[in-house]
């Protein structure tokens, strides 16, 4: 054999060579090149792992799905083939903390075959951004098989060091809402998501994930060590996700930065959800409300019918009265509807959504609405009788929508468990964050859709950016709100709680924490038991810092009365253009800095735990050719939020681009300031 002949061979065999390993490990890079993800094959599993700097984040961590009867992909893989995309676009959200966002990331699809199931294939889609990544799965077929029963997802997401955790325990009775806890990730329990790491002083990451849609919801448990495993919520049966192939499972996201407000910053999460499939959103309007709500909760009033009843015509008028002379946009009123009177919370088949109790009047409040152009912002408590409202959900958006009734407050509160009765029979129940229930939510947001009608949802599938795809999702509960300062036993939310949610629950999407209380203390209420655990500037802040773009002045209207305090709360808007987070330390403090869609105003507002604190900030974002001036509203110099919640200083001041400004903010307190161009 001559020379040339072996030299070839030679070259063939170590291309060959080559070619096997590109093909055994696929490799994509975030567009700046910072980050890194690429998978193996090791004793027929497949694992992906990431890097970031060139360091290990993610060590090699398993992928794969289990089916009934051995149609799944866990083992005995072999990579068949890869391809490489790169995506990079500009999109507008009709409303949001964001007018535009970019979308621009590096896409690896994987091609993944089983020796024990030689008639399927399945997809791996990798999407890496500059700031974390995403991964989904995508089965198209199991030979003649139409429908699938998915018994597991393997996905696992090993961190390379044991970070501080932030976390709330999953499979509980009250669904989302507690107080989170911080740990150790080896130390976690079986936990909801999103949660949030901090793996050191320059380096958070936040597990969640995007676009769930008919699909189990995702729980991370805890499997040794620091591996997290998906734990998919389960049907009765046991089983995880049914359905018919093609299968596309919810995008698994890891939102990752240098900073704790970066995090805050990311979009990656609504960038994972396909793009708004509503023609028209002409009708889908942020806007700030009042409502006859609170009142239940401090025990002023009550949902049922009696001498406190709070939805009656005469008091749904007075709050409409407040409500056009607030300048606001709507009046939420709950307990109009018939079956309070009875034991809803055992029993949710009680309600009727369409009939109205006796002393309220539905023709005659919508009316007076119209002719103070206040809208009325409907409600229905299902107690999560899944069955009872799905049949009367036509009719009851029929009446809303023929009543001029564009939003309406949903409520799953539920029978003292996590899961919901799904029709009339005994142990007819499924879990509250199973494959049943979150298509129960998607189809009622795309039944609202039909009549034009906008969601708030409380006790709710977490948010996972659908509101991208269906914008009339405009915001949700699903983590504690303020309506536990009434009456919780535990004393109400710690002056930590809101320091933690900006870095957790809402980096799924907006919360309806209905902030705004001004009667702290509860003085006008007698009662004594509770208290809201912060000082009257942080509830002003967090308008800025939680963001919803349908905001509550939740107290009772009247205590607004000759507060100077109420004016931010009249000012401060709910779209915004720009949003930044110039400070921020999960359960320390967060300063939030955004500027209105509809005018060249600046809002900034900053608020701590129970530790006082000076935060300056620097004034970049003005215009360097315009003079403004801040109104400031601050925390007074003696202000505590347990001492002296109500001690508030208010000034106006100043400012220019070169400026420099601190928030002094007081234990438990908070800072908010608006910031309008002088007039030229």
């Amino acid at each position: 054999m001559s020379y040339y002949r072996l030299l070839i061979i030679f070259v063939l065999i170590i291309f060959t060579i080559n070619c096997h390993s590109e093909l055994s490990q696929p490799k994509v890079k975030s567009p700046n090149g910072r980050l890194q993800v690429e998978l193996t094959i090791s004793e027929g599993h497949l694992l992906y792992t990431v890097t970031r700097d060139n360091k290990i984040l993610f060590q090699p961590s398993r992928l794969g799905l289990i089916f009934k009867k051995q149609e799944g992909f866990a083992d005995h893989l072999t990579i068949d083939g890869q391809s490489l995309n790169r995506f990079d676009e500009t999109w507008e959200q009709p409303w949001g903390e964001e007018k535009f966002i970019r979308n621009h990331y590096n896409e690896l699809t994987v091609e993944i075959s089983s020796d024990l199931n030689p008639d399927a294939n399945m997809s791996v889609l990798f999407r890496v951004y500059d700031d974390g990544f995403a991964f989904r799965y995508s089965v198209s077929g199991n030979g003649d098989r139409e429908e699938f029963i998915m018994l597991d997802e393997l996905s696992e997401f090993a961190i390379a060091s044991d970070p501080e955790s932030w976390w709330i325990k999953a499979y509980q009775w009250n669904r989302y809402e507690y107080l989170y806890e911080q740990s150790l990730l080896s130390e976690i329990d079986t936990v909801h998501t999103p949660v949030t790491m901090k793996v050191n002083p320059n380096l958070y990451l936040s597990i969640h994930e995007a676009a769930l849609t008919d699909y189990a919801s995702m729980t991370i448990e805890q499997t040794g060590g620091n591996t997290l495993k998906c734990n998919l919520v389960p049907w009765a049966d046991g089983t995880k996700v049914k359905g018919k192939f093609p299968l596309l499972s919810p995008w698994r996201t890891v939102q990752i930065n240098d900073t704790a407000g970066g995090l805050i910053s990311s979009y990656l999460i609504l960038n994972c959800n396909e793009p708004n499939k509503l023609t028209d959103v002409s009708w889908i309007k942020p806007g700030k409300y009042i409502g006859i709500w609170w009142g239940m909760h401090l025990g002023t009033m009550t949902w049922y019918e009696g001498d406190i009843h709070g939805a009656t015509t005469d008091n749904s008028k007075e709050y409409i009265n407040y409500a056009a002379e607030f300048g606001f946009d709507g009046v939420l009123i709950e307990g109009w509807n018939k079956g309070w009177n009875s034991d809803w919370f055992k029993d949710g088949n009680v309600f009727s959504f369409t009939e109205s109790f006796k002393d309220f009047d539905l023709d005659a409040i919508t009316e007076y609405g119209k002719q103070k152009d206040i809208k009325v912002i409907g409600h229905h408590e299902t107690s999560a009788a899944i069955g009872n409202y799905e049949d009367q959900v036509d009719a009851a958006f029929k009446l809303y929508q023929e009543h001029g009734i564009e939003t309406i407050k949903t409520g799953y509160v539920g029978h003292g468990t996590d899961i919901v009765p799904v029709g009339g029979k005994p142990g007819d129940h499924e879990w509250h964050h199973g494959q049943y229930m979150v298509n129960h939510y998607r189809d009622i947001v795309k039944k609202a859709a039909e009549y034009k009608i906008m969601l708030d949802v409380h006790e709710p599938i977490k948010a996972t950016g659908i509101r991208r795809t269906y914008p009339n999702m405009m915001t949700r509960e699903g983590a504690r709100g303020q309506e536990y300062n009434a009456w919780s036993g535990d004393g109400g939310n710690p002056p930590d709680h809101t320091t933690i949610l900006p870095f957790t629950r809402l980096l799924g999407g907006p919360m309806d924490f209905t902030p705004g209380i001004i009667d702290l203390t509860f003085d006008h209420a007698n009662r004594i038991d509770n208290r809201v655990n912060t000082t009257l500037a942080k509830q002003l802040a967090l308008y800025v810092v939680l963001y919803s773009p349908l905001q509550m002045a939740a107290d009772l209207p009247e205590n607004y009365k000759d507060e100077p305090a109420f004016q931010f709360i009249k000012d401060v808007p709910v779209d915004w253009e720009t949003t930044l987070v110039p400070h921020g330390e999960i359960g320390d403090y967060v300063v939030i800095v955004r500027k209105d869609r509809n005018s060249d105003d600046w809002y900034i507002a900053g608020i701590t735990d129970e530790n006082e604190r000076d935060l300056t900030i620097e004034l970049f974002f003005l215009d360097k050719n315009k003079q403004y001036t801040a109104t400031i509203y601050s925390d007074g110099e003696d202000a505590h939020w347990e001492d002296n919640p109500y001690s508030l200083d208010i000034k106006n001041m100043m400012l220019k681009r070169m400026d420099k400004l601190t928030l002094r903010l007081a234990a438990g307190g908070g800072q908010a300031i608006r910031i309008t161009p002088e007039i030229q």
